[in-house]
């Protein structure tokens, strides 16, 4: 094989399996390269590109995604630099903005990743079965088959999902495209002083669940919330409501990194009666 078939980045070397260089990649091009022996990469690639097309906020842009093994993901690189006075509220004005691209039902075209986890997007007309099925559900069963939690958080998640209408339901939202995963790790202020975003787990969906993420492990501040309201508001009684959204990823994080994230888990499980 040809030297033609790597580029150099730094003291990196990339290999691209199907032995065609990107178009417009070259030795003066800062990327960011994941990669995997897991087939993964095509629906990040595809969430990315959903985001982007709202035209509302900088999204990851991705250069080269490969279609088999050694599977790698190249994004063009976005610098980091640290945020101005009023960045949160322009963060918040734009997230508002990406969440008006809209569906006819919750879900996704596909199925995708919450991190390592497999996330599950068929197709739904209402939105609490939705999340009784494909993320409550979904996580509760995970637990069961890695032995987290035991009978005591099935009793009492079971018991939230027989409840979930009263919790969730009753909304006039239209399904809304979110990031899906939107905590400190996967938002910025680039180059030029505007937020992007990075590692989506999309999804249509309840636009309140995106602050399920935000409140947990997001970092962002009142102001953010409040210049949400102002560009976008949202119904009464919604931190009540992400409190159900927030626990949908501690379930995750069990599922991930295992018990000590149990009593976090079951402590939100028992705020719901």
């Amino acid at each position: 094989m040809s030297t033609s078939n790597f580029i150099t980045l730094g003291e990196a070397a990339v290999r691209f399996p199907d032995f065609d260089l990107p178009s417009g990649l070259n030795d003066q091009t800062r990327v960011f390269v994941k990669s995997s022996h897991n087939d993964v990469f095509g629906q990040e690639a595809a969430g990315l590109e959903s985001l982007r097309r709202t035209d509302s906020i900088r999204i990851a842009e991705v250069i080269y995604v490969s279609q088999r093994e050694p599977f790698v993901l190249i994004l063009k690189a976005i610098e980091s630099t640290p945020p101005s006075a009023d960045f949160f509220e322009r963060f918040a004005r734009k997230l508002a903005q990406m969440h008006r691209c809209s569906a006819e039902q919750f879900g996704f075209e596909h199925d995708n990743f919450l991190g390592a986890t497999a996330q599950p997007n068929s197709w739904t007309s209402d939105w609490v079965e939705f999340w009784a099925v494909h993320r409550l559900g979904f996580q509760l069963r995970l637990a069961a088959d890695n032995g987290l939690g035991g009978s005591e958080l099935q009793r009492l998640g079971q018991a939230l999902i027989h409840r979930l209408d009263e919790q969730i339901g009753g909304s006039n939202e239209r399904p809304a495209l979110i990031h899906g995963d939107l905590w400190s790790g996967n938002w910025l202020c680039d180059e030029h002083g505007e937020p992007a975003l990075i590692d989506p787990a999309v999804y249509f969906a309840n636009r309140e669940a995106e602050f399920g993420m935000t409140t947990l492990f997001g970092g962002l501040p009142p102001r953010f919330y409040g210049a949400y309201r102002e560009a976008w508001p949202l119904e009464d009684g919604w931190e009540d409501r992400v409190a159900v959204y927030r626990l949908y990823h501690l379930l995750n994080h069990l599922n991930l990194f295992g018990s000590s994230y149990l009593g976090e888990c079951l402590e939100s499980l028992r705020r719901f009666g």
